[in-house]
């Protein structure tokens, strides 16, 4: 019941409850504190009288005195009609020893409780024998005194109660004044709205810090989003391409009578476009598989040399087609824990590229990082250009930016994800002798998902 209460109830109600419990607790000690201090203002009062011994007796309204004989009967007494003795005959052996105090809940002749001094007194003052001083005060006026202290409290400390409370109900809605203002501008927050964000108290406190993680968590939601339009957007485009080449094709072929060589080539070309067209769409769903729950791994101990030598016999006849020399460099005994598919693709694209945009020989080489393993590819072409550098694994990019003919731009964002799933990274930097390095880095010990 209290959990669907708003906090700021919540709040006042535990600081009234806190507020209630040192307000009992003070209370209490204001009466005890009083209590004993007027039973110490009784108690040296009696003390005096105590040592003023005989001549006490007969003092004052209020006040009793008995000389009791050693057996225990009264000698004399104060006020006069008080002929029983006060001490039971237990009590009178007690203050025979040594000074005894007690309470009486009544005494005749006096209003209220009393409070009782006994001590043995000298025989001289006695009046011969030895004999017990009984000296008592009433505590009507003490108690009086602790009930009115207590009667106002029950007045004073509800009120204090109330005003506290409705103070901490106050501060408890300022303090949470700039939350629900922060909840309202959260609330119209919308896609049609971007750079908006929500106001940050100018204090530095919670609250504030609470605003600005909000405002650091818009941002990043509003970048997702962007590049979710951006790879819509650009799938779409890369998509339309290759889509519209296959429809143009195939009108041409059936526009008018071909020859059968005319047919073979719009046919391959046809083909042509839809291996384009099935590649794109293998990619656009590894990345959405990557982006909805991980890139799936089926890991294993893998022989690093044996797989760059996987990777460079599939491009061996295309690169000596070109002239291009491929080899291989790594450690017969380096082995690295991966998805022998998946890196397979990665390293696929990387040697792709070199053998595309790249010149000279390309090399697949292996470094053993103690810690991590790197898979490189490296080639003697142009390079990268600088400015290309910081996103050259961002998904539709390519170095010419131009989107006519050549790759969709999602070879490198490919090998990026591979590289993240295995828990590494994806790297690049152009050869200061020239050409370009590719690399992956991966753990040695990368657990099997």
């Amino acid at each position: 019941m209290i959990r669907r209460l708003p906090i700021r109830v919540r709040l006042t109600l535990a600081f009234a409850a806190a507020m209630a419990a040192v307000l009992a607790a003070m209370s209490l000690f204001l009466v005890l504190r009083l209590r004993a201090s007027l039973d110490e203002t009784i108690d040296e009062g009696l003390q005096r009288r105590a040592a003023a011994g005989a001549a006490a007796i007969g003092s004052g309204e209020g006040e009793v005195t008995q000389l009791l004989g050693p057996e225990g009967r009264v000698r004399v007494a104060s006020p006069a009609g008080l002929r029983s003795p006060l001490l039971e005959r237990e009590e009178l052996a007690r203050a025979a020893r040594s000074p005894l105090g007690l309470v009486r809940d009544a005494v005749p002749g006096v209003e209220g409780r009393v409070r009782l001094r006994a001590a043995p007194v000298a025989a001289a003052r006695a009046g011969g024998g030895r004999a017990i001083l009984v000296v008592g005060a009433s505590l009507e006026e003490r108690d009086e005194a602790v009930s009115e202290l207590v009667r106002e409290l029950l007045v004073i400390a509800p009120v204090a109660l109330l005003l506290a409370s409705l103070g901490g109900y106050g501060l408890a809605t300022a303090a949470l004044r700039p939350v629900e203002r922060m909840r309202t501008e959260a609330a119209a927050v919308s896609g049609p709205q971007p750079g908006r964000r929500l106001t940050v108290p100018p204090r530095r406190d919670e609250i504030a810090r609470l605003g600005e993680t909000l405002n650091e968590m818009l941002a990043r939601l509003e970048a997702s989003l962007e590049r979710e339009r951006g790879f819509v957007a650009d799938a779409s485009h890369e998509l339309r391409t290759p889509l519209a080449a296959l429809q143009a094709e195939l009108e041409l072929a059936l526009r008018r009578p071909r020859t059968r060589e005319e047919l073979d080539a719009a046919l391959a070309s046809a083909a042509d476009e839809t291996d384009r067209l099935v590649r794109l769409t293998e990619d656009l769903l590894v990345l959405a598989r990557a982006d909805e729950r991980g890139l799936p791994l089926r890991t294993a101990a893998l022989s690093v040399r044996e797989l760059l030598a996987l990777v460079a016999d599939a491009f061996r006849a295309r690169a000596e087609a070109a002239g291009r020399p491929i080899q291989v460099e790594a450690p017969e005994s380096l082995t690295v824990v991966g998805d022998l598919v998946r890196l397979e693709q990665a390293l696929h694209n990387l040697v792709d590229n070199a053998l595309r945009h790249g010149g000279g020989a390309v090399v697949l080489r292996a470094v053993d990082r103690e810690l991590q393993v790197e898979l490189h590819v490296l080639d003697s072409g142009p390079g990268i250009p600088p400015d290309f550098l910081p996103r050259m694994f961002e998904r539709f990019t390519r170095v010419d930016e131009a989107r006519s003919g050549g790759g969709a731009g999602l070879g490198l964002a490919i090998v990026d994800v591979i590289a993240r799933a295995h828990g590494g990274s994806a790297h690049a930097s152009s050869r200061s002798e020239g050409g370009t390095d590719v690399w992956l880095s991966l753990p040695v010990g990368a657990a099997e998902p």
